[in-house]
């Protein structure tokens, strides 16, 4: 059993926004998209650490849940700042259940085990949020949700996944690096970064945290394999 992890991958199947008008590596990249996953098997774990689909709403995005779940792995959602068809978790995991997405389940004030380990995290929060005139609200509710999900785990070692970047060249979240560092977060994974934006990321181990860049067009469509058992 392995865990990986991926975000940004902006799926276009339910409306029309596909990343393809992007051209260089964006082009064909839902079929890239397939071939990266191939290399997971049924039994893996992958968190898509949001940016999902552009679909406006669940029935919009149903063609990209489907998508999704007829890839291999069990899939772990989280919100990012285009994912307008997210809801309540209650009616998402509805949604899923009726139309038949067994592979697909949500990280949503709460936390997921694989084997011994917490998977933890939300959306986060990123200075480009301060335009939108709500943003104190907000970034205490992101705070909130983070922490839930960190308490959830216990005493168990701890990743978190978030879809935004708690760090990046010239800017840091203060308040959300100190909820990992407080909460003995062991790896960061993040997505949102992308094209000229990949080389202002933080990579590495800052603190006692490791963080990892994961946005689909940074790993060329594959699941970035974080262990395995």
């Amino acid at each position: 059993m392995a865990l990986y992890s991926i975000g940004d991958t902006h799926l276009s199947l339910g409306s029309d926004k596909p990343m393809d008008v992007f051209g260089g590596g964006w082009e064909g990249y839902v079929e890239k998209l397939s071939e990266g996953f191939a290399q997971v098997e049924p039994e893996d774990m992958v968190v898509l650490c949001g940016d999902i689909s552009w679909g406006m709403s669940l029935e919009q995005a149903a063609p990209d849940f489907a998508f999704l779940d007829a890839l291999p792995g069990k899939k772990l959602l989280l919100k990012g700042n285009h994912d307008y068809w997210w809801t309540t978790a209650a009616k998402m995991k509805r949604f899923f259940d009726e139309r038949g997405f067994t592979t697909l389940d949500i990280l949503h004030n709460n936390c997921h085990l694989y084997g011994e380990t917490a998977l933890c995290g939300t959306r986060g929060w990123f200075y480009e949020e301060e335009q939108d005139g709500h943003n104190e609200k907000v970034f205490n509710r992101e705070l909130i949700r983070l922490e839930a999900s960190l308490k959830a785990a216990g005493e168990r070692e701890k990743l978190c996944f978030l879809h935004y970047p708690p760090r990046y060249q010239g800017y840091r979240c203060d308040e959300i690096i100190a909820l990992l560092e407080r909460y003995g977060v062991k790896a960061c994974y993040y997505g949102h970064l992308h094209g000229g934006s990949h080389r202002l990321a933080v990579e590495g181990r800052q603190g006692s945290v490791e963080y990892h860049l994961v946005s689909a067009d940074y790993l060329r469509f594959r699941p970035q394999r974080i262990w395995e058992d």
